[in-house]
């Protein structure tokens, strides 16, 4: 991994991450992201290997309601119904992205980070992974009132998890 984020990363999930861009590498399949509480350090960390950035396609932060819906085509009335952080935006999230980009795989992550509003479980996170074929994987977390950074960071480590879990575990 390059010196960008290799500071900040644990080394086992830095061998990780490795490992997954290595696989796709090695079988020739791209991914994309769709990141909304992890503001794109997990399109950020797909970048970060030497030699293995043609397995990243294209990244979409999409932070806001609006822009899942205009960048992703989440529907509106899904958003408005489940709230931007469920299991089914994020899966809208990540079939929006595959749907825009030449990706084989794609990946979401939709979540609380820190402290939101009255009704919004700190730590609550949701993640989905499609592939061209129409595997899908989704997972929830409940990763609790740990602090933005390290949610953030919990939340990217299961992305990885989802994509070692796609690819058998390089």
């Amino acid at each position: 991994m390059s010196e960008t984020l290799s500071a900040s990363l644990p080394g086992a999930l830095e061998a990780r991450i490795t490992a997954v861009l290595r696989a796709l590498c090695d079988r020739g399949l791209t991914v994309s992201t769709a990141e909304s509480c992890t503001g794109g350090l997990v399109a950020s960390v797909l970048t970060d290997v030497d030699g293995c950035g043609h397995a990243f396609e294209r990244g979409f932060v999409t932070y806001s309601g609006a822009a899942k819906i205009e960048d992703l085509d989440v529907p509106p009335d899904l958003i408005e119904a489940r709230t931007a952080v469920s299991a089914e935006v994020a899966e809208a999230m990540a079939r929006g992205a595959l749907r825009r980009s030449g990706a084989d795989i794609a990946v979401s992550v939709t979540g609380y980070a820190g402290p939101g509003g009255p009704d919004a479980e700190e730590g609550l996170v949701y993640l989905a992974l499609i592939d061209r074929d129409g595997g899908l994987a989704a997972s929830e977390f409940h990763f609790g009132s740990m602090g933005r950074g390290a949610v953030r960071l919990a939340a990217l480590e299961a992305a990885v998890a989802l994509l070692e879990d796609q690819l058998g575990r390089p």
